[in-house]
C-alpha cells in the first residue's frame, strides 16, 4: 500500500520551502519586529482556514503574543455547519470582527484563506492595514487568481495583504487522484498553513535570540514541571499586547 497523500505533502513543502523563501523570511522580518517593538500579533481564518489560529494559540512552543481571532459564527461547531460558508460572505462581517478587536498601528495580523474570495477575510485584512497593522496572508494564489472575488471592491485578499505566502496547493484543495473517481480527495492547505507559519516562528525566535533576547515569548508545556510558572512571567512581562484571557 503507498499513501500518495504523504508523498504529495514531501513534494508540496519542498515547493514551498523554495519558491516561498523570500515572503517567508519577509514575514519573520516582521514579527521579529513586532515583538522587539513589544506589538501584538493576531491570527484569523474562517472554517477550517481558523485550524492555522488554534494552531498557533496557546501552544507550547509556540508565541505567547499571537492573539486568535474568533468569530463564533465561522467556528467548526456551528449549527448549522453551512452558516460558516454564508457568514464568511456576508460583507460588512469582517468589519465588524475587526473593528471588535485590539489592533494597534505596528502589529501584525496573519490571514489565511485558501480561495480569498470572501469578505470576512479581505475585510480583516483591509481594517488592519486601516489600523496601522502589517498583513501577512497565506493563500492559495493559482486558485485565488481563477475565481473572482465575492467582495464589492473586487479584489481578492492576495491583493489587500502587505506579504503574500502563497501555500501552492491544487484548486479546490483535495490533491490525491483516485481511479474511478472524478473528484480528489486530501486536502493540503491545514499542513502548508502550519508548516510555514511554525517555520516562521522557528525562524524568528533564533533571529529574538541572537538579537540578545535571553527569553523569547515562548509557551512552555503546561505539562512539564514548573511550565505554569514559567508561562505566567512572559504572560506578565507581555500582558500589554496579550488580549486574551490566561
Amino acid at each position: 500500500m503507498a499513501f500518495k497523500y504523504i508523498d504529495k505533502i514531501k513534494d508540496l513543502i519542498d515547493v514551498i520551502e523554495k519558491e516561498e523563501k523570500e515572503n517567508m523570511e519577509k514575514a519573520t522580518e516582521i514579527i521579529v519586529k513586532a515583538i522587539l517593538n513589544k506589538k501584538a500579533i493576531f491570527s484569523f481564518g474562517a472554517s477550517h482556514a481558523g485550524i492555522l489560529t488554534e494552531e498557533l494559540y496557546y501552544r507550547a512552543g509556540g508565541l505567547v503574543v499571537i492573539n486568535p481571532i474568533f468569530a463564533r459564527n465561522l467556528m467548526l461547531d456551528t449549527s448549522p455547519i453551512t452558516m460558516t460558508s454564508e457568514m464568511e460572505r456576508l460583507e460588512g462581517y469582517g468589519t465588524t470582527v475587526a473593528n471588535k478587536t485590539n489592533i494597534s498601528e505596528g502589529d501584525v495580523v496573519i490571514v489565511h484563506s485558501v480561495s480569498g474570495r470572501n469578505p470576512v477575510s479581505i475585510e480583516m485584512a483591509i481594517e488592519s492595514k486601516k489600523k496601522g497593522a502589517t498583513v501577512i496572508c497565506i493563500t492559495n494564489l493559482s486558485y485565488s487568481k481563477g475565481v473572482s472575488s465575492r467582495h464589492s471592491s473586487g479584489k481578492n485578499l492576495y491583493q489587500v495583504s502587505d506579504i503574500v505566502i502563497d501555500n501552492h496547493g491544487e484548486k479546490g484543495d483535495a490533491c490525491v487522484e483516485i481511479s474511478g473517481l472524478n473528484q480528489k480527495v486530501s486536502p493540503t492547505s491545514t499542513v502548508a498553513a502550519v508548516t510555514i507559519m511554525n517555520s516562521i516562528i522557528a525562524e524568528a525566535t533564533e533571529l529574538l535570540v541572537k538579537n540578545g533576547m535571553d527569553k523569547p515569548p515562548i509557551f512552555y508545556s503546561a505539562n512539564i514541571d514548573g511550565g505554569d510558572e514559567l508561562n505566567r512571567k512572559i504572560f506578565e512581562e507581555y500582558r500589554d499586547v496579550i488580549h486574551y484571557q490566561y
